[in-house]
């Protein structure tokens, strides 16, 4: 319970405080200035906060829970986590997106160098990425699988692909290939085709990539509703719980060897494994256990999310 104190005593605090805060002395200098031993020091900044007197705020260029992300960040032994406060957590599924995609763009703006090859699956949120960002250094930019069935022209990976390597002025490396095929010798004609394999050729030498990480369930996977029925169910009764670029996992993280690996036109889940920082958009309460299972894979670096899905994640981890 706070101590309440009188009008003297509540201005030495402040001055106490200020002294701490803003002048940037340590409590052993204040201690000395002020005749007082530095657990008394210590005991009024506590009180300075608790009461009120002092308060802190974070001033961040974009709406995040500074609390949660770094709880978050711990969990999984991430480099670094983002989680859209609440009040950018609430609205409709695509203003939500588009706060995800600002944040994302502005981190891809400040670490992307010129050695760096830059990869992107395709999703809503990784498209509306790109169009946020404004500037990127000259890298090549390299689409990570194919092109899903019923999306816009605008939407569609090669564009996302095309429209950010124009913002850099780099290479685009794309993939003019569905996303899903019907069987595995269709899929490896299509790979070898010069174009592609020149795409496929570059897997190797990524450097950072942008994903969004999806959930075996309807409408929440770029590829679960562009599969057979029966394919799907089987998938989900082998325990898949997430799809990152067309790459399964199951609830622990370990990669899934399904038939779905064999005609789909995407980077290979050891290629995806092997790039070196790999930023995942993820985000919604029914994704939660998916995010959870990527996290577990260890395939992230960094995750950038929303309340409602960070809100369960310590949990699932611990669990």
């Amino acid at each position: 319970m706070s101590v309440k104190r009188n009008l003297a005593d509540t201005m030495t605090s402040a001055v106490i405080a200020h002294r701490f805060y803003v002048d940037g002395r340590s409590k052993i200098e204040i201690a000395e200035e002020f005749g007082i031993s530095r657990f008394k020091v210590a005991r009024v900044l506590d009180w300075a906060r608790d009461s009120g007197l002092v308060r802190i705020d974070f001033d961040l260029p974009v709406p995040v829970d500074v609390k949660l992300s770094d709880e978050v960040r711990a969990a999984y032994g991430l480099d670094q986590c983002f989680v859209l406060d609440r009040g950018a957590s609430e609205g409709e599924r695509p203003e939500v997106r588009r706060r995800i995609g600002a944040v994302a763009a502005r981190l891809l703006s400040e670490i992307v160098t010129e050695n760096d090859v830059l990869g992107l699956s395709w999703a809503r949120s990784v498209n509306v990425t790109t169009e946020a960002v404004r500037r990127l250094p000259k890298c090549p930019v390299v689409q990570l699988c194919g092109v899903q069935a019923g999306i816009d022209s605008r939407d569609r990976s090669v564009e996302t692909v095309a429209r950010l390597a124009s913002t850099s002025g780099g290479d685009a490396y794309p993939i003019y290939g569905p996303l899903v095929l019907p069987d595995r010798r269709t899929t490896e004609i299509l790979r070898r085709q010069p174009g592609i394999a020149e795409t496929f050729g570059q897997f190797k030498n990524l450097t950072k990539a942008v994903v969004s990480i999806g959930a075996w369930l309807p409408g929440e996977s770029t590829v679960y509703d562009a599969v057979h029925p029966d394919e799907r169910a089987a998938i989900a009764a082998r325990g898949a719980k997430a799809e990152v670029a067309a790459r399964l996992f199951d609830g622990e993280g370990k990669p899934m060897d399904t038939g779905l690996a064999h005609h789909v036109l995407a980077i290979s889940t050891e290629e995806l494994l092997r790039v070196p920082e790999v930023i995942a958009l993820g985000y919604t309460a029914p994704k939660a256990e998916a995010i959870d299972a990527v996290l577990r894979s260890g395939l992230v670096s960094t995750l950038i999310t929303d309340t409602p899905a960070a809100e369960r994640l310590p949990r699932l981890v611990s669990a």
